[in-house]
C-alpha cells in the first residue's frame, strides 16, 4: 500500500503508539479542550478513529471553567504515555494548569477510565513497565528515570531515581518528549530536541543501553522535513506490526492547522533503529492492515447530535466535538429540531472567554465549515456566529445593539502581538465589517486554505440566496494556545446574560469541495 504523508491531516500532537493484538491505539495531547485525552483506533496505522476520550472533566478549577477573566489556553493536559501491561490499559499526563499529574486506568481502551494522581509533575512522562517494576522516564534537558511504588502514586522510596542523558549541544529547545522502551534485551530512549547546528529543525534522536544503570549512548537518528518549509518530524512512539516490522508516528508542525503524525518505516541496524530509508523519509512503502475490510469514522462530522444520551443524561454529541474548555452543561441542550442551543451565564471581555464554545478540528490542506443561526433570542450586547478559534481568531456572527440585529465580523490580528506574546486573550480584537440583518436566522460559513502556509481564513454570510464575503484572517500557531486552529460556535454576552442563539445544520466540508 502506498503511504501519504501526513497520516491524519489535523491537529493531533505528541502522539504516543501501542499494538493489542491486532490493534493500534493512539494517545494524544488535547491542551485546554474538554472531553480530553482524546484515544484513536487503528488497523493499519494510517487511517484512525476516535474511539473515546480519557476524561470528561480535570478538577474544574475556576480557570478550567473560564469562570471571570481566568482561562488555561496553551497549558491543560499534555503529552501522555499510553501503554497496555498485564491486560489493562495506563494513560500518564501532566496538566501544566494544575501542576499535577495524572494516571487513568482501563481494562479496555473504550473505558471507563479510572483516574488516580500520581505525587510530582513529570514533563513529557514515558510509563515504562520492566521486570515486575514500574517507572517514569521524563524531563527536559536533563531527562530523568523515576521508580515508581507499586500503586503508581509516588516515587518509590529509595527506588531508583537518576539523570539517563543530559543536553549538551547549542540547541533552541532541549530533549524532551522521551519515549522508553525494551527491545532486544536492550533498552531505547527516544527524544526530540530542536538544534542550532544544521537545518536548525526539531530532529529526532535515540539513545541505547544495556542496562537501566548503565550509559545511554546515542545521537541525533532522524533529521528531515520531507519537503515541508524546514519543519522537522520528530517526538513520538514506535511500534511493532504483528508481523514484527516496527513504525514510528512522528508528527510535524503545518503551521496554523497544527501539528499533524506522520508515519516512518523503521529498521534496525546491528540494535539501532534506522528510521525511513538512510535517515531520510521514502516517498512511499507497505503496510499491511490486520481489517483491511474495515471502515473508519471520519475525524470530522457533519451535526451535532448521535442521537443518544451519555452518562449525565446530556444528548450525546458525535465525539469529534469538543467544548473549548470545561462546559456548563446547564447552559446548553439540544432543541426540539435538533438544533444546539447556547445560553450565556456571565459576562466576557471577548470570543475567547466565551463558556461553551463548541469546536472541531480543521482540515489540512483546505476545509469549510457552515451552519445556520438563530438569533431571535439573543439581547442587547450579544454575539453568536461561528470563528476561527485561535489566539489570533477570526469570527463572522450576529450582534444586537438597541434592538437590532447587525452582521459583522471581527479580526484579532498578529500585528497585534509578538509570536510568543501570551497576553493575548486580554485584548478585544476589531470589528471589521458590520452590515444591518433582518429576520431572525442568518446563514455563516468558513473557509480555510492552508496549502504552501497560506494559513487563511475567508468569513461569509449568506443573503438573497448568495454567499458573501465579511473579510478574512490570517490563521497564525502561536505558543498561547498551542494547538491548530479549529471552528467554533460561539455565544458570548457583554452587557447582560441570560441570551440564547441555536445553532443548525451544520455541515463540514473537508476538501476541494469547497
Amino acid at each position: 500500500m502506498d503511504q501519504i504523508n501526513p497520516i491524519i491531516k489535523t491537529d493531533y500532537p505528541d502522539p504516543d503508539v501501542i499494538r493489542v493484538g491486532h490493534t493500534y491505539y493512539m494517545v494524544s495531547t488535547t491542551m485546554h479542550f474538554f472531553p480530553g485525552g482524546v484515544i484513536l483506533r487503528s488497523y493499519d496505522l494510517v487511517h484512525w478513529e476516535i474511539v473515546t476520550y480519557v476524561f470528561r472533566r480535570l478538577d474544574s478549577t475556576p480557570a478550567q471553567c473560564l469562570e471571570g477573566e481566568q482561562n488555561i489556553y496553551g497549558r491543560g493536559m499534555w503529552a501522555a504515555s499510553l501503554r497496555f501491561h498485564e491486560g489493562r490499559f495506563y494513560i500518564c499526563f501532566s496538566a501544566y494548569d494544575t501542576g499535577r499529574t495524572y494516571l487513568f486506568t482501563a481494562n479496555q481502551a473504550e473505558g471507563p477510565w479510572e483516574r488516580h494522581d500520581v505525587q510530582g509533575v513529570y514533563h513529557h512522562g514515558s510509563l515504562f513497565f520492566d521486570h515486575g517494576k514500574t517507572y517514569i522516564i521524563w524531563g527536559m534537558n536533563q531527562i530523568h528515570m523515576t521508580e515508581m511504588n507499586e500503586e503508581l502514586t509516588a516515587p518509590k522510596k529509595n527506588g531508583l531515581c537518576r539523570i539517563l542523558i543530559e543536553e549538551q549541544a547549542d540547541v533552541y529547545l532541549g530533549y524532551e518528549g522521551s519515549h522508553f522502551y525494551r527491545i532486544h534485551d536492550k533498552y531505547y530512549l527516544f527524544v526530540i530536541h530542536w538544534p542550532k547546528y544544521g537545518m536548525a529543525r526539531r530532529t529526532q534522536a535515540c539513545f541505547l543501553s544495556d542496562h537501566l544503570e548503565g550509559e545511554f549512548k546515542g545521537g541525533d537518528i532522524f533529521d528531515d522535513d520531507i519537503g515541508f518549509y524546514n519543519q522537522g518530524v520528530a517526538q513520538g512512539g514506535i511500534v511493532s506490526t504483528p508481523k514484527g516490522e516496527w513504525f514510528g508516528i512522528l508528527f510535524q508542525d503545518h503551521g496554523a492547522v497544527g501539528r499533524i503524525p506522520v508515519l516512518v518505516p523503521v529498521t534496525w541496524d546491528h540494535d539501532w533503529p534506522v528510521f525511513g530509508d538512510c535517515k531520510k523519509m521514502p516517498q512511499h512503502f507497505d503496510i499491511e492492515s490486520t481489517r483491511p475490510d474495515y471502515e473508519y469514522k471520519p475525524l470530522y462530522a457533519s451535526g451535532f447530535f448521535t442521537g443518544k444520551k451519555d452518562e449525565n443524561g446530556k444528548p450525546e454529541l458525535i465525539n469529534v466535538w469538543q467544548w473549548n474548555h470545561e462546559p456548563n452543561d446547564s447552559l446548553w441542550w439540544r432543541t426540539d429540531n435538533n438544533g444546539l442551543a447556547i445560553k450565556t451565564g456571565k459576562i466576557s471581555i471577548n470570543l475567547t472567554q466565551a463558556v461553551n464554545t463548541l469546536t472541531q478540528r480543521m482540515m489540512y490542506p483546505v476545509s469549510s465549515a457552515e451552519v445556520t443561526l438563530d438569533v431571535s433570542e439573543l439581547q442587547n450586547g450579544d454575539y453568536a456566529g461561528i470563528c476561527a478559534l485561535q489566539g489570533c481568531y477570526g469570527l463572522v456572527g450576529v450582534t444586537r445593539a438597541t434592538g437590532c440585529y447587525y452582521l459583522v465580523m471581527w479580526s484579532r490580528r498578529m500585528e497585534d502581538t509578538s509570536l510568543s506574546d501570551l497576553s493575548l486573550d486580554c485584548m478585544p480584537g476589531m470589528e471589521c465589517y458590520r452590515v444591518p440583518i433582518e429576520g431572525d436566522s442568518v446563514s455563516l460559513k468558513i473557509k480555510a486554505d492552508f496549502r504552501d502556509m497560506k494559513d487563511m481564513a475567508e468569513f461569509y454570510y449568506k443573503q438573497n440566496n448568495q454567499w458573501n464575503l465579511a473579510g478574512n484572517q490570517h490563521l497564525v500557531f502561536k505558543l498561547d494556545h498551542f494547538t491548530g486552529c479549529r471552528y467554533g460556535l460561539f455565544l458570548y454576552s457583554t452587557s447582560n446574560t441570560g441570551g440564547t442563539a441555536v445553532f443548525h445544520d451544520f455541515k463540514y466540508y473537508n476538501g476541494e469541495q469547497l
